[in-house]
């Protein structure tokens, strides 16, 4: 069997021998699922759109067809699709029915078992897993009747990707927006993908990630050139592998992954309260580049620029997160990950800090590299008790499934 993509270039997934039947609503957001649509395909899964009538006033079967490489089906009475496929066979031979836009209309219609066009007839017909990816009008939303229709319907085994919430294009404000393409991709693929694919499910895990700013006034901080990305992309491989996951964020500009918690904080105090806060847990990676020195006391008005030279600072030692939680006691992760990143001495420092921190692995890169630092990609040194492995470099969600896939094996 062939393997696709996770649509980025990221892990493998063993899905592209899978069919998605994608029924299209009608409403603004029905242009995100063209998007859908190619990182679908990118993963070597294929695609067949329903469209229906509404769906039409927002995207054409052209478009839809082009991205799918497959024929649109629209009309319930064509004497050729009936001849050729019918409905019932269009519900059935694909592996998963997904409907996005889910409308309140199309939702209250497959609650009440009505079957009136392609789409809905398609609903009532599958024996197949249907995933729904709801989007209207806020109000209609929150309306009872759609909550009763919507509960109905995971009553009868439909699953949700829930409407985020946000500015509307009515001008309204709340939950209703359609989840982003990538988030609807990840719920298809776990569904395709079944529980085998998702070892860490019931275990929970802590990422920290990003740099750590420790102020000296209010405008100037002690901080460094970490990005987050690799702690985001660890955070969102666990997650994907099933874990419940806290990422612990530094002052970073980047999205939050699908299906974690986050937190914000700012220094490397409240890194570790909110790390603490966060057990217990089963695993913890702890990635973020945290200032090892802070101000003593911060300035609460902006140094300014004196004759005399530059002010006196009096620096003290921020607590050490690693080495705390590798200490824990009872609340202890069964398995503490640390990152070491170094400009020499790679291994060496790595496994100096292994034995220094007490924790189980050290993940070590070289931050000289070109492109690592703040960059997209990443090569690594697993440094355990007994010995060393040295990974090829790769793009930083790459490493991150990799690391997920071995955390994973070690809490099995």
């Amino acid at each position: 069997m062939c393997k696709g993509r996770d649509g980025r270039g990221g892990r493998e997934l063993d899905v592209s021998d899978k069919r998605v039947l994608l029924i299209v609503g009608g409403g603004v957001a029905a242009y995100k699922t063209l998007l859908l649509v190619r990182l679908l395909r990118r993963a070597g899964i294929a695609v067949r759109p329903v469209l229906t009538k509404a769906g039409e006033q927002f995207v054409t079967p052209l478009s839809l067809a082009s991205l799918a490489e497959d024929k649109v089906y629209q009309d319930l009475f064509s004497l050729t699709d009936e001849h050729e496929m019918g409905h019932i066979e269009l519900s059935r031979q694909a592996d998963l029915v997904v409907v996005a836009p889910a409308t309140a209309d199309l939702i209250a219609k497959a609650a009440n078992g009505l079957a009136n066009d392609l789409a809905t007839t398609a609903l009532l017909a599958t024996d197949k897993p249907v995933l729904m990816a709801p989007a209207m009008n806020v109000r209609m939303w929150l309306h009872p009747a759609t909550q009763r229709n919507v509960a109905t319907l995971k009553a009868d085994g439909v699953s949700f990707v829930d409407p985020a919430e946000g500015a509307m294009a009515c001008g309204e404000f709340g939950p209703g927006r359609l989840a982003e393409p990538e988030e609807i991709f990840a719920a298809i693929v776990a569904m395709l993908e079944g529980p085998a694919a998702k070892p860490l499910v019931g275990k929970r895990a802590i990422v920290t990630a990003g740099p750590t700013f420790e102020p000296i006034d209010p405008v100037r901080g002690i901080t460094n050139r970490s990005s987050g990305k690799q702690g985001f992309a660890i955070a969102e491989a666990l997650a994907r592998l099933g874990a419940e996951v806290t990422l612990v964020a530094g002052p970073v500009f980047l999205p939050t992954p699908v299906g974690v918690k986050r937190v914000d904080v700012e220094t490397a105090r409240q890194m570790l309260a909110a790390s603490q806060a966060a057990l217990p847990a089963d695993v913890g990676v702890f990635v973020a580049a945290v200032a090892d020195w802070r101000v003593d006391e911060a300035f609460g008005t902006k140094l300014k620029k004196e004759k005399g030279g530059p002010p006196a600072l009096t620096f003290v030692e921020n607590p050490d997160i690693l080495a705390t939680l590798s200490a824990s006691g009872p609340r202890r992760p069964k398995l503490v990950v640390g990152f070491a990143a170094e400009t020499d001495h790679v291994e060496e420092h790595a496994r100096a800090k292994l034995a220094r921190k007490g924790c189980d692995w050290i993940i070590a890169n070289d931050v000289t590299e070109p492109g690592v630092m703040g960059g997209g990609e990443n090569a690594v040194l697993l440094v355990t008790k007994d010995k060393t492995e040295r990974w090829e470099r790769a793009a930083k969600d790459v490493v991150a499934a990799q690391i997920a896939a071995r955390i994973a094996q070690a809490l099995a």
